[in-house]
């Protein structure tokens, strides 16, 4: 490059020798003078993050597993193998960051709808396995796994790349997820502020039913209608916050549990709800004879939780708004449809960016 601007420069002197005038002048110095310009602006793109160590500097968290992750500077090439995290990451603000995803994403509405691009992203993990060679090839500076896949992130971390784990299965689990990613992402600002809306909101709702009576509430999961949430669940915890009493809260673990009839007999729910990914419909728990008698059956409250875009009961940023559609449903006096349904059209608008429907959030009429 720089034999090529002296011979340029040569050239234009020899021609300033035996042209009079000016005229070609600045037409046969162009190229001379556009070489030199990135070396000028150089040092003005670099100097931002020279003067903002905040944005620069190792970062070092402790896990969900309690295990220690050390970045030398915030993540900029992200692999999230767990949708949980995925659907957290765009609420930050990180889709531009993620080069690896979860499989199955091309079944994910959300990502249909707000970033298209994912579903051409290489699916390399589940919580079920996880490919090591298709995320090393993809040089990622940070993995997220959920801890299923604790025996993967030690290899990988083996291989030096870092990888946290994740297990936001509680309310406070929740929020402590979205701050471990505020800090290896550099965007700890909108991790705080995403966790002052949803508290916020928890806040609002548990007030407004602090002192009403509350009903009694069982949630079944996605096998069959007899599989139930746990006292150590996330469900758990929204079904009270709203208002509700988890009747199936005395199983114990974080995970779905199988019951009989006769133990959901003797609960005896006053509603049901069954999550949005459920494989059977409201009406087999209807036409199950076992079951007629339940208070829930009889008065006809069984609800799906909504929505079409993405499931309201995992421990996910939106499921804020199944919080406020639980709340509804338990205490329409207190939280309306229209509360709710407003919440969740400006909720996706600001955190992802889209317009939804009525119906994609759940409005069947």
């Amino acid at each position: 490059m720089k034999k090529r601007c002296l011979s340029v420069v040569a050239l234009f002197a020899l021609m300033l020798q035996l042209l009079s005038g000016c005229a070609a002048g600045p037409a046969e110095s162009a190229p001379p003078s556009a070489d030199p310009t990135p070396t000028a602006t150089a040092p003005a793109q670099t100097e931002p993050a020279e003067t903002a160590p905040a944005l620069s500097g190792p970062v070092t968290v402790t896990d969900q597993a309690g295990r220690e992750v050390t970045l030398d500077a915030p993540a900029e090439k992200i692999v999230s193998c767990y949708y949980l995290v995925t659907a957290s990451l765009l609420t930050l603000g990180q889709k531009d960051k993620i080069v690896g995803i979860e499989m199955k994403a091309n079944s994910r509405e959300l990502y249909k709808l707000c970033a298209p691009e994912f579903l051409e992203l290489p699916g390399v993990g589940s919580g079920k396995e996880t490919n090591i060679e298709a995320i090393a090839a993809l040089e990622p500076d940070l993995v997220l796994l959920p801890k299923k896949q604790l025996e993967a992130a030690e290899t990988l971390a083996g291989l030096g790349i870092p990888t946290a784990v994740v297990e936001p299965e509680t309310y406070g689990a929740f929020n402590e997820l979205i701050a471990m990613l505020g800090a290896l992402c550099g965007c700890e600002d909108k991790a705080a502020a995403l966790t002052a809306y949803y508290d916020g909101v928890v806040e609002r709702v548990t007030a407004l039913t602090r002192d009403v009576e509350k009903p009694s509430v069982y949630l079944c999961g996605e096998a069959s209608y007899l599989r139930a949430c746990t006292g150590g669940m996330y469900q758990r915890e929204m079904i009270e916050m709203a208002g509700g009493i988890c009747v199936s809260a005395e199983l114990e673990g974080a995970r779905w549990a199988d019951i009989s009839a006769e133990q959901l007999a003797a609960w005896d729910p006053e509603v049901i709800f069954s999550v949005s990914y459920a494989e059977y419909a409201l009406d087999d728990i209807r036409n199950d004879a076992a079951l007629s008698g339940l208070k829930a059956v009889k008065g006809d409250r069984l609800y799906t939780v909504p929505s079409e875009i993405e499931a309201w009961d995992y421990p996910q940023p939106s499921s804020i708004l199944g919080l406020l559609w639980m709340a509804h449903i338990l205490h329409p006096e207190l939280v309306s449809r229209e509360d709710y349904v407003k919440e969740a059209q400006d909720f996706y608008q600001k955190y992802f960016g889209i317009e939804v429907s009525k119906e994609q959030v759940g409005v069947v009429s």
